[in-house]
């Protein structure tokens, strides 16, 4: 598993998704786990965007995560916010702690960064094994928006020093049988109409199917498995483009 984030596309990152921003998963991870009685790990932290708004509602949540620019971006976070939280720099597919976890959480589809499904095999793996008897685990995943090679998207936004940063997202690969997509993300940073720094990210993303993903955790060990979709607690997902949330008990 590669580190994603270099330290221009971490600063875009808490641009764009900032502590106190919520796609309604903030509130449905902390409802989700607000009687949780125990530590709480979150793997692909990034910025603490998710953990803090926890740790403020008094939740005991750690976390880690393969990027250096994001654990400062947390650590900093943490530290406006008036916590120091355990974060750590470990791998999602290949981790191993000493603590048992009560929850272990990843939420917003960070799980799909890993393509190759030997290591997201290997990453439920670690969860499971990481969470007590009776410990839970959530998850988000998500489907492709488009399938189409070649596919562009750019955006434009302003940090507060007020350079501007543009954002070309290219769609490069598409792999159906393997079912992930490959995606070359282009940062630039410009002051006063000058380019000060750049950036190119290789960013995978991987695909599964409802079905597909619930026989993966019950092959694992995982027991009495949830689907819900959009933060809506056991409602089946309808629609392709449904944010969909697993939950599941270590037994």
């Amino acid at each position: 598993m590669a580190s994603f984030y270099g330290k221009l596309s971490a600063e875009v990152y808490d641009l764009d998704k900032y502590i106190g921003k919520s796609y309604g998963d903030v509130e449905y991870y902390y409802d989700r786990l607000k009687d949780v009685k125990g530590k709480i790990l979150e793997p692909a932290v990034g910025n603490g965007r998710i953990l803090i708004p926890l740790l403020e509602q008094g939740l005991d949540v750690e976390g880690f995560d393969l990027s250096n620019d994001m654990l400062d971006l947390c650590k900093r976070n943490g530290d406006q916010a008036g916590f120091k939280p355990n974060i750590y720099k470990l791998n999602m597919a290949n981790f191993s702690l000493t603590q048992k976890y009560a929850a272990v959480i990843v939420p917003t589809g960070s799980f799909l960064l890993l393509h190759k499904r030997e290591e997201s095999v290997a990453a439920l793996q670690c969860f499971y094994d990481h969470l007590e008897a009776g410990g839970k685990l959530i998850v988000d995943i998500f489907l492709p928006d488009t399938f189409k090679k070649g596919y562009v998207s750019k955006r434009t936004m302003h940090n507060p020093e007020g350079d501007m940063i543009t954002l070309e997202e290219t769609l490069v690969e598409v792999e159906p049988i393997h079912q992930f997509s490959i995606f070359h993300n282009k940062y630039e940073k410009w002051s006063e109409d000058k380019l000060i720094d750049s950036e190119l990210e290789i960013f995978p993303l991987k695909w599964y199917g409802v079905e597909e993903f619930r026989l993966t955790l019950e092959k694992i060990g995982f027991k009495n498995i949830i689907v819900s979709s959009d933060y809506k607690y056991n409602q089946y997902p309808t629609k392709a483009d449904d944010i969909i949330t697993f939950e599941a008990i270590r037994p």
